[in-house]
């Protein structure tokens, strides 16, 4: 028994020295564990938000669909690091959807004393030629049906039936049958019919056959290519009168506008390079054959022109060219930047386009640069831009749209100091104020429905209120009012479409911008209109509206905050 009980006492004994030597520690291990597990835990969590490729304003903490075009979100980017504050990224989704293109500006690789110009291929006018009706009378039939048709010389062109011409037939059969008795009377007649442009052989058929021909046919002088006709099956025409303008196309002009700046370079017989954006990767070799002696005073520019040789006809008239040429050695050449006229968006008083600052990333920036002349399609840039930068060319308004939405320096907004829509100047034609009351009128039925936060009412009115727009007369509006009714339609559609209130208003809060720009260069109202203004809206950065009402009723918050806001301005 004894023995049992020793046994015993040293297995107790055993177990409490275990403890105290492994059992402190096992706890303390697993209590590093569990920290440590934790810290890994939260190390590994990350605030992933999900934003659409088209609307880059909508961040969820989920994915999901976008509650504005319905699309798939995807992750958006976890922070915006090495981005300028005045800087906004847009997603390549988003880019191809829109149709954003960017182009290079100038030619940042171009040789110093190459000089670039740019053209338009023309009809050579030293080659063109006027077919006319050599006698008085009316078309019957016309076998040259349209314009582009090549056309040779001796083919027939037209059947007229002359009065006089059947006179003088009649004089001719008369005088044949004195001409031995009256030759000079016969010869005369004979040279009467001549004048006409009728042939020895024609005159001869007609004493031949003895009678005399209604229609005569008319035939080509020269050979060419109709660029124009002037006259239709059944016309009367007078002698002399031009019935088709030909141009012989084997050889063509390529007219070039040349900067003020850049005159000084230029002179007859210099050798030019000309390459075409349909045949890009064909050089042809040309020589200036004639510069304008007077400069274009609107435009600031000097034509110049080389003839080129066109026997296989692919050069068309109307095309675009560019011409590359040496600049004298030892001269100086100021550069001239040009860029196309979509690239450009124009506030009345600012000319600005945007930037795309990364070479690998769709990251741009708003940028003010100032305009010299206006060519063709292009504008000159005096300053704002270098040679090698790549700005948006087309889909600017789409950027703009996007910046304005961030918070970012846009057409309405610089950034930190924000533009003043009502202070904006501008011009609008009487029947365009007049039918914009329209336009206004739906605007603040929409403002109701915010203030009710109904969704399906602020969709039904964005709807009216577009149909409203697209009723607009915008021939006689500038470049300036245009983009801006743009960016109205363009918030209309977005809040048609959308069945989130928040984000609906996000871009209520763009469309107010541009209604108040139109509605404070309106001369007259039927009632009073007041301009409105939340400063606790989109994160504090405030928002205004338009209302009937001097009494604040907030169509940003609704209920919420009814009554935030206050009375900036009586229209």
């Amino acid at each position: 028994m004894k023995k049992y009980i020793i046994y015993i006492l040293i297995l107790i004994s055993g177990l409490v020295l275990g403890y105290l030597f492994f059992g402190t520690g096992d706890v303390k291990d697993g209590k590093e564990e569990t920290e440590v597990a934790d810290e890994h835990d939260h190390e590994g969590e990350t605030t992933q938000m999900w934003t659409c490729s088209m609307h880059p304003q909508i961040m969820q903490p989920e994915p999901g669909d976008c509650p504005i075009c319905g699309m798939e979100l995807i992750p958006a980017d976890a922070n915006a690091d090495g981005l300028s504050v005045d800087e906004f990224k847009m997603t390549n989704n988003a880019m191809a959807l829109a149709n954003i293109q960017t182009i290079t500006v100038g030619d940042a690789g171009a040789a110093e004393n190459t000089l670039s110009l740019s053209g338009k291929i023309q009809v050579n006018e030293e080659a063109n030629a006027v077919q006319v009706a050599y006698f008085a009378g009316r078309i019957e039939r016309l076998n040259v049906s349209f314009t582009g048709e090549n056309v040779n010389r001796g083919q027939l062109l037209a059947t007229i039936y002359s009065p006089q011409l059947v006179a003088a037939q009649q004089e001719l059969l008369t005088a044949a049958k004195m001409k031995e008795s009256q030759p000079a009377l016969y010869n005369a007649v004979r040279n009467k019919l001549k004048l006409w442009k009728l042939s020895d052989a024609q005159i001869n058929s007609i004493e031949e056959a003895g009678q005399v021909k209604e229609n005569f046919p008319v035939f080509a002088t020269v050979s060419g290519t109709v660029t124009e006709k002037m006259v239709q099956e059944g016309d009367y025409v007078e002698q002399g009168q031009p019935m088709f303008k030909l141009a012989n196309l084997n050889s063509v002009w390529a007219v070039f506008d040349a900067y003020e700046n850049q005159i000084s370079g230029l002179e007859e017989g210099q050798k030019i390079i000309v390459t075409t954006n349909a045949y890009p990767d064909k050089e042809l070799e040309a020589i200036i054959s004639f510069i304008d002696p007077v400069l274009n005073t609107a435009s600031r520019t000097l034509r110049l022109r080389a003839v080129l040789d066109n026997e296989n006809e692919n050069l068309k008239p109307g095309m675009f060219v560019k011409a590359k040429l040496e600049r004298n050695a030892g001269q100086e050449q100021e550069s001239t930047l040009s860029i196309p006229k979509t690239a450009v968006m124009w506030t009345g008083e600012r000319s600005l386009v945007y930037v795309k600052t990364s070479r690998d990333k769709p990251v741009f920036e708003m940028r003010e640069i100032e305009l010299g002349a206006t060519l063709a399609d292009t504008y000159e840039v005096l300053s704002g831009l270098e040679g090698g930068e790549e700005i948006v060319a087309n889909g600017t308004f789409t950027v703009d749209a996007a910046a304005q939405l961030q918070g970012k320096k846009s057409m309405m907004n610089q950034g930190k100091k924000k533009e003043d829509s009502a202070e904006m100047q501008m011009n609008l034609p009487d029947s365009f104020q007049k039918d914009f009351t329209g336009v206004l009128s739906a605007y603040l039925d929409l403002k109701d429905a915010f203030v009710n936060t109904n969704v399906e009412e602020t969709k039904t009115a964005a709807s009216k209120m577009l149909q409203q727009t697209e009723i607009l007369k915008i021939s006689n509006l500038g470049t300036m009012e245009t983009q801006h009714l743009k960016k109205i339609r363009s918030m209309l559609e977005a809040i048609s479409v959308n069945d989130n209130i928040e984000n609906q208003r996000d871009h209520f809060i763009v469309l107010s911008e541009n209604i108040i720009a139109f509605a404070s260069n309106m001369e007259t109202f039927e009632k009073p209109v007041y301009i409105q203004h939340c400063p606790m809206v989109n994160n504090n950065k405030g928002a205004d509206w338009l209302s009937l009402s001097e009494e604040i009723r907030n169509p940003y918050f609704g209920e919420v905050m009814m009554n935030c806001g206050d009375t900036q301005r009586k229209l």
